[in-house]
């Protein structure tokens, strides 16, 4: 009777080491990846750094003003050109 408990036992610690080891070497792959998600992330922020200001380079109004005269010959009209159009005013509802 002594001896089955004692397998029963040792058969239960073996099960258990086996888990523990399991589940560490779970932990630490999901470490890894976690490590290497977290690097994408801080490459994909910078990359998104830059084209935001690749963006607003690329917008500047003195560089569409330069474009807009050199390659589409575009001018400013003459004062007397210029109309300003106000705003319409809102509408009340019944």
């Amino acid at each position: 009777m002594m001896v089955r408990l004692t397998l029963l036992l040792l058969a239960v610690l073996m099960a258990c080491g086996l888990s523990l080891v399991s589940s560490q070497h779970k932990a630490r792959k999901l470490y890894v990846e976690l490590q290497k998600e977290q690097e994408l992330a801080r490459q994909l922020d910078v990359e998104w750094g830059q084209l935001q200001l690749e963006q607003s380079t690329w917008a500047m109004h003195g560089r569409v003003e330069k474009i807009a005269i050199q390659k589409l010959d575009m001018r400013v009209p003459p004062h007397a050109r210029i109309q300003v159009v106000p705003p319409a005013a809102p509408q009340s509802k019944p």
